[in-house]
Order: C-alpha cells, then structure tokens, then sequence
C-alpha cells in the first residue's frame, strides 16, 4: 500500500510539473510605434548623431532586429498588415489610402472614393483575440489601417487610451503611436529650436551635401530626441507601476523614413525599419537578431505569445511564444501601388544580400509629384536641382526615365541600392531565380495590384454600395443565450443596453442580462442590432 501511495504521489507530482510547463503566461504586450523611421538614424543600429538614452536603454534590455521590414512603405496600407497578418496586396488595401477617415472626399482628382475593402473571409483585426481570451485592448491614438475598424476590437481607441483603465491584474496589450517623428513633423517643426547642428549629420549619399539637405536631416534628428523623451514617459509610468520587467515590449518604426527616396520607396531606405523587442525579464538582453521579420508576422506573433494559436488564414509567422515557427522566412516581400493622387506599381523581394525590384510602369518616375510630400524643404530643393540640370548623378537616378524594368543590387556592397546589376552576365542565374520567385508569391498571394483601383472597386461594390450583413440569430440553449451568424467571415459582438463598448462573442451569455447583438465584418456594413432581453 506505501508503494501504491509512493506512485500515486509521483505521478501526481509529475502531472503537476508538466502542467506547470505547459501552463502559459499571459503577458502585458505594449508596442511603441514610431512614424516614418530607418534604423539607419538610430544608435543602435550605428548611428552616434544622437544618445537617445531611453531607446539605447530599451535595446540594451532587449533584442535589436537587423532585418525587419514593413511591406509597403507608407503608412495605412502598412498598418493593415501589422492589425491583420496579411500582405495590403492580398486584403486590397495595398493603395494609399483606401480607407480616409481624415476628410469627405478621397481621391477626387483621380476619381477615388474613400471605401473600405471587403477582406477575404477569416481575416479579422487581431486584437479581437485578445480581447476574447480577457486582455484588455488600447489604441493611443492613431488607426489608420486603410479599413473602417469593426467593434469589438479595443476597450478603448483615443487619446486617453490607456493600460491603467484596465481592471486590476487584467492582462493588457497597449499600443501608443508617436507622430513626432512623421514626414509633415520635418516642416512642422522647421521653425522650431534644432537640438543638433546641422554641421553634424551624416549626409546619405542619395542626398547633395548642402545647408538645405542638412536642415532637414537636423530636424529629423530633433524629432528623435523628442520621440525619445515621449516614450520614456511610457517607460517610466511602467516602472512606476511595476510592470516594466515583465512586460514585452515592441518598438519599430511604421515603415522608412521621412525623406525623398525613403518613405514611398522599396528600397532598403523606405521599407526597412528599426525593431526592438525587450521580453518579460530581460530575456535575451542586449542581443541581435538577423531573421528576416515582416509586418505580417507581428499579429501572429503577438497571438503566440499571449498563448493563442494564429488563426490559419495569417500570411505572417509566429516568430516567438509557444507556436513559433521551426522555419523563418527566406524571402521578404514589398509592393508599391498609388500614393495619394499618383498611381504606379512596382515589386520587391529581399533574399539573402540581394534585393530584386520590379517596375511595371518604367516610364513614371519614382519622384512621382506627390502633392504631401512636395511640402518638404528638400524635396523642393531636389526639384529645383533636377530642373536646373544640376543634381549629382546618385540623386539623379531617382528622377530620371524611364526606370529599368527590373533592379537588382547586392545589399552587402551597395546599400543604398545606386549600382543595378540586373545586366551583369554572372547574376543571370540570381536574376531568374529572383524573378520566378516574385512570379510565385504574385499567384499565390493573390495579388491584386494587377487590377485597376476602380475596377476592384466595381467589383466589391455594386451600384456603389456595400453589402449589409444579415441580423444575428439567438435561441435559448440550457439557459443561456446562443449568438448565431450564417457568415462565416463575420464576428458577433455584444453589449449591455446601457455600455459603449463591444465585446466579443465566444460563449453563450447569461439570459437575465438585456443584451444588444450584431454581427460585424471589415469592409461590409454591420447588421442590424438585435435586442435581447
């Protein structure tokens, strides 16, 4: 009987354990976003312009990637694959913008409507997971994810928006935007006292090294200062509240930076980004990672970590947590389509030291007059060069037509991509395996960059409207309250009569509580409410 006991005991001490192991935490998620950023600028990735003690602080505590991208590099269509896992090419809001929620009229001069593109079915922003497993979810306070949000996503979206409205012990993940840093902050803050001197900064050699050009890269340089003391104010109330060490914490930049030949290109400088990730007590502190990280990854990623299983419909790729993958990404991929009022495609793909760009309207240049950016110093000074006849050749390029049909550099002797070797005889080989595999992820990613803006929206929209989603269905099953929808693509959500904010159906509700229901999905109108009481 003692040795019965004796196994019994062992056993039961050996289910304990592995339960224990098993067993996943459900950590506090922040991320930290900056506006229109290159690591180059950064000193942890070798720049000594500025300290920027609280970033240089982060990445000592955390994990700096070397080789993370954004897939487009502009802002919305950008921020529609970090809430979803998917490439903007495949969701249709690969066009910047789609979706505008900053004025009535979106395109007029080109006959765009603002519209939110009806997303593949399954495709769903990703903090609704979150929400549904009982973190509590803050956006502060920019969306802008080229589609009209659906409800049911944040506990909270504004300015306010904040971890500390949360209820005690309440697992969070809190996103805070810092717009110091955007492209309109270089003549936004033109006038304002530099914190570097100009006679300082390094002059990217796309650039003529003049006091025009070094004006602008001061103000940038500025601005990080100033992002740095805004996200110290995010660090520090961590620390206070004494959640800093083990909290996970994203910073990155939300595609490249703010200049001419950055920002809106698909060269390294536009759609590489600076990214640190510090994990819950210092994990893998002040350590580097080389693994080729795209936006599309960071929901599934997120999910992981907060022990929930990507839905199977993310292009992206869990890359920590306990379903990351066994195998990271060889490719990284990146479309350009319009910007604003003017319209052009172009491809890219990262593999190994190489980079391969695709131009399918050589004859537009890629100093495509955009209005927004014309506002800009220095892109107004370029213009002046290049019609005077008197730009350098390396800034040149970026103007002339037509473009080559097809780019390709070597990363590791030509950064900033000014030497095409697409001619060179011995990289025949290189070029065709590059060139099937854009082919290759163009089919099966469903790109739709092939089709016309306006004959998708044709498409998506007959007689110009949207479709309506049918009313949710409820039935009484052992007292509770069942919520049924026949779109497979649609999320139910629910409230009391009297709150503000959607939850998120995933079980039958109690039938003494008088609910509102209705069923929502990205890019339809939601149904109507259902009453319950």
């Amino acid at each position: 009987m003692k040795i019965i006991k004796l196994l019994l005991g062992c056993i039961f001490l050996l289910i304990s354990c592995t339960e224990e192991k098993t067993k996943v935490v459900t950590p506090n998620i922040i991320w930290l976003v900056a506006e229109d950023q290159s690591p180059e600028f950064l000193p942890m990735y070798g720049d000594s312009t500025t300290e920027l003690p609280y970033l240089s602080s982060l990445a000592k505590d955390g994990v700096v990637f070397t080789n993370a991208y954004s897939p487009v590099p502009v802002c919305a269509p950008a921020r529609s694959a970090l809430i979803s896992g998917m490439y903007p090419s495949t969701l249709g809001t690969h066009n910047m913008r789609t979706y505008n929620a900053y004025k009535k009229e979106n395109e007029p001069s080109i006959g765009i409507p603002s519209y939110s593109p009806p997303v593949p079915e399954g495709v769903k922003m990703f903090p609704q997971y979150l929400r549904a497993k009982g973190y509590y979810t803050t956006n502060n306070a920019k969306e802008d994810y080229n589609f009209k949000k659906t409800d049911g996503v944040w506990d909270e979206s504004s300015p306010r928006a904040h971890w500390q409205n949360r209820n005690t012990n309440q697992p969070f993940f809190a996103v805070f935007n810092f717009g110091i840093t955007h492209e309109s902050q270089i003549w936004g803050q033109g006038d304002q006292p530099l914190l570097v001197d100009p006679k300082t900064v390094p002059v990217p050699p796309l650039f003529p090294d003049s006091p025009e050009v070094r004006k602008d890269l001061a103000v940038n340089y500025s601005n990080l200062i100033r992002l740095d003391k805004q996200i110290g104010k995010v660090i520090e109330q961590l620390k206070t509240d004494g959640l800093y060490e083990k909290s996970i914490i994203f910073f990155y930049g939300d595609h490249g930076g703010p200049f001419p030949r950055y920002k809106r290109a698909l060269y390294e400088t536009g759609i590489k980004v600076p990214l640190i990730v510090k994990f819950a007590n210092q994990e893998k502190a002040g350590t580097a990672n080389t693994d080729f990280v795209s936006f599309i990854d960071y929901a599934p990623t997120v999910l992981s970590l907060a022990g929930i299983k990507p839905p199977p419909i993310m292009q992206g790729k869990a890359q920590f947590g306990p379903y990351e993958v066994k195998e990271k990404s060889e490719f990284i991929f990146a479309s350009s389509d319009r910007f604003d009022e003017q319209v052009d495609r172009l491809r890219a793909l990262r593999f190994g030291k190489f980079k391969y760009i695709r131009n399918f309207n050589p004859d537009i240049s890629n100093a495509m007059a955009v209005s927004y950016r014309e506002q800009m110093p220095m892109m107004q000074y370029l213009n002046q060069l290049w019609e005077a006849q008197e730009l350098e050749p390396n800034a040149a390029a970026w103007f002339k037509t037509p473009k080559p049909k097809e780019e390709l550099y070597n990363l590791e002797q030509d950064p900033y991509e000014l030497n095409n070797l697409a001619s060179e005889v011995g990289l025949q080989d290189t070029l065709t395996f590059l060139r099937t595999q854009m082919d290759k992820w163009i089919f099966e990613t469903q790109d739709l960059g092939e089709f016309s803006e306006k004959t998708l929206i044709n498409k998506w929209f007959p007689e110009g409207k949207r479709q309506k989603l049918v009313p949710v269905t409820t039935k009484i099953q052992a007292d509770k309250i069942v919520l049924e929808h026949p779109d497979k693509g649609a999320t139910i959500v629910w409230k009391k009569n009297q709150d503000t904010v959607w939850s998120i159906y995933s079980k039958p509700l109690d039938t003494s509580k008088s609910l509102q229901a209705k069923a929502v999905r990205i890019g339809y109108d939601d149904s109507s409410i259902s009453t319950l009481n």
